[in-house]
């Protein structure tokens, strides 16, 4: 599993745009694309098993909060208090099992949140090499 960290230092490296080596720094973008285009849809995939984690620990959650769990959960994890129905999300949200689930989807959000950004300068990297040959062209005379 890729992290946030691994996909911000690899972008420092590969956001780097050499001067000298437009031609190649343009035929690198289709390459840069596919790359940052797979990350996405890995941490896409891996939020929506996540969710789907998610689904099924708030349902064993309740049944454990409202006494409706099978008696070996309460053998394995005692819970004796009787938890009035406006008092259940209370104890559902501060559940450490639960806000670790919801810790885990959030940070896949955020590798997202980055990458669809990554995405988005390389989307605009043809530009900005087309803008960095028309200023060496006028710095030249050429233009």
């Amino acid at each position: 599993m890729i992290t946030l960290d691994d996909v911000q230092h690899e972008w420092t490296i590969d956001s780097k745009i050499d001067p000298e080596l437009l031609d190649e720094e343009s035929i690198k973008i289709p390459q840069l694309h596919s790359k940052y285009l797979k990350y996405l849809s890995d941490v896409k995939l891996l939020k929506i098993k996540k969710e789907m984690e998610y689904k099924v620990l708030l349902r064993e959650k309740f049944e454990y909060y409202t006494g409706k769990a099978d008696e070996e959960v309460y053998k394995e994890k005692p819970f004796d208090l009787k938890i009035l129905k406006q008092d259940l999300s209370l104890y559902m949200e501060s559940d450490t099992d639960i806000q670790a689930l919801l810790a885990r989807i959030n940070y896949y959000e955020e590798i997202m949140f980055f990458l669809d950004k990554v995405l988005h300068c390389l989307n605009n990297r043809g530009f900005q090499i087309k803008n960095s040959i028309d200023w060496q062209k006028f710095m030249q005379g050429s233009i």
